[in-house]
């Protein structure tokens, strides 16, 4: 997690989101001139934040925020003042999400995206609990990868990955298949590469869009943290991508790029 220092605790929200939002923009500008100038955008990882600053963050401008645990989802995005205050506001659900977990989840006010779906089994609860909800628009979900083959990650192996992708489209119609997303190792020396773990989702976006017939605008991609997302916008050629980051004081953040942009930041 990244931690922006004292400045940032100082200055405020509205300090940290411009800091971020400048290493975004750096990072987009090292990337090569033949992709398509689309903006990322920023996803605030308010875990463990209070809805003062959640209100905080989006009187800045910030609109979409992100959340690991089901119950503090739930309790914060039902908050009367964010309510209120937040008329906009879109959630992410970005942690492991158990399956007696999904009816309560599903009850989330705002709930955009479910970017941790790694299993048959959990597509078709959250797609039954979705339809049961009787909502007018499909959820967006993404398929959780595990790249680095790491036990203590979640996600399922790159070799399912297609076969769970034509599930959902098949199978799942109140679902929306928008990408990919991957947590990857920790600690890869940059200095020696690519890191290794982008690079194979960067691999399945392709092997999945030539099985689909799908172009690669279509399918987002959500990879990396805070000490790796300015890496993984400015390497990838993928429509989004994902980076969380932490400063003090200050809601986590993670960035995504909307579809049909290069990155979408964690």
């Amino acid at each position: 997690m990244w931690k922006a220092g004292s400045m940032s605790a100082e200055l405020g929200i509205g300090f940290a989101l411009r800091a971020v939002n400048e290493r975004v923009q750096q990072a987009v500008a090292r990337r090569p001139r033949d992709l398509p100038a689309i903006q990322p955008r920023l996803v605030a990882v308010s875990k463990t934040k209070p809805a003062d600053m959640v209100i905080e963050a989006y009187s800045h401008g910030q609109r979409t925020f992100g959340e690991n645990y089901v119950q503090e989802l739930l309790e914060k995005a039902s908050n009367p003042q964010i309510l209120s205050s937040c008329p906009e506001i879109k959630w992410h659900f970005i942690g492991h999400l158990q399956k007696q977990n999904v009816n309560k989840l599903m009850a989330v006010p705002n709930l955009s995206m479910l970017e941790t779906v790694d299993s048959v089994k959990l597509a078709d609860k959250v797609n039954s609990a979705w339809q049961k909800k009787g909502s007018p628009e499909r959820l967006k979900v993404m398929v959780q990868i595990n790249t680095s083959g790491e036990a203590s990650k979640h996600g399922l192996p790159p070799a399912e990955m297609a076969a769970l992708v034509e599930h959902i489209n098949a199978k799942c119609p109140s679902l929306e298949f928008v990408g990919l997303m991957t947590i990857g190792s920790f600690g890869h020396d940059l200095s020696q590469g690519p890191n290794p773990d982008f690079q194979v989702l960067l691999s399945l976006r392709e092997e999945l869009c030539r099985k689909l017939g799908a172009p690669p605008e279509q399918v987002e991609l959500s990879m990396g943290m805070s000490v790796d997302f300015q890496h993984a916008v400015s390497i990838s050629r993928v429509p989004s991508g994902a980076c969380r980051t932490g400063p003090k004081a200050t809601p986590r953040r993670r960035i995504e790029a909307p579809r049909g942009s290069v990155s979408h930041l964690r």
